[in-house]
């Protein structure tokens, strides 16, 4: 897929840092809602996200760090839709990518194309989710 971002190595990180305040924020909050844990955990992945992308960007170009952003993304199993709790981590990679996908303007074509290869959640590992948190990988500087 060919790739190209517009913003700086700097502002992306800026916006990342942006980012990772919020999930901060909603773990603060994880405790007032009516499902702590689940909320926990979203926040958490979303905010892990953010960092390995934040150190992508340290050391890559943007467009490196939005082509790699795209590969794990296809990598995760494909759960939206799905209200079973032992999904939130996958869910919320899912919204961190997705968010960061919003930030550098990725075109939505682009996107919907590296959404439509992701594997089914039984592709990756069964119902269990137990190979499906294997697919949903980190992010490499490489």
């Amino acid at each position: 897929m060919d790739v190209k971002v517009v913003l700086s190595s700097e502002e992306i990180i800026r916006g990342l840092k942006h980012y990772r305040r919020i999930a901060k924020q909603d773990l603060l909050r994880a405790p007032e809602t009516d499902d702590p844990e689940a909320f926990r955990q979203h926040a958490e992945a979303r905010r892990g996200v953010y960092a390995e992308l934040s150190q992508l960007a340290e050391v890559k170009s943007p467009d490196e760090v939005a082509e790699e952003a795209l590969r794990v993304y296809k990598d995760l199993p494909f759960v939206t839709g799905s209200e079973r709790p032992e999904h939130t981590e996958i869910k919320g990679r899912e919204n961190a990518l997705e968010n960061f996908f919003l930030m550098i303007g990725l075109e939505p074509r682009v996107r919907r194309e590296a959404r439509s290869m992701r594997p089914s959640l039984a592709g990756a590992g069964g119902p269990s989710g137990a190979q499906g948190d294997d697919a949903a990988g980190g992010l490499e500087a490489g």
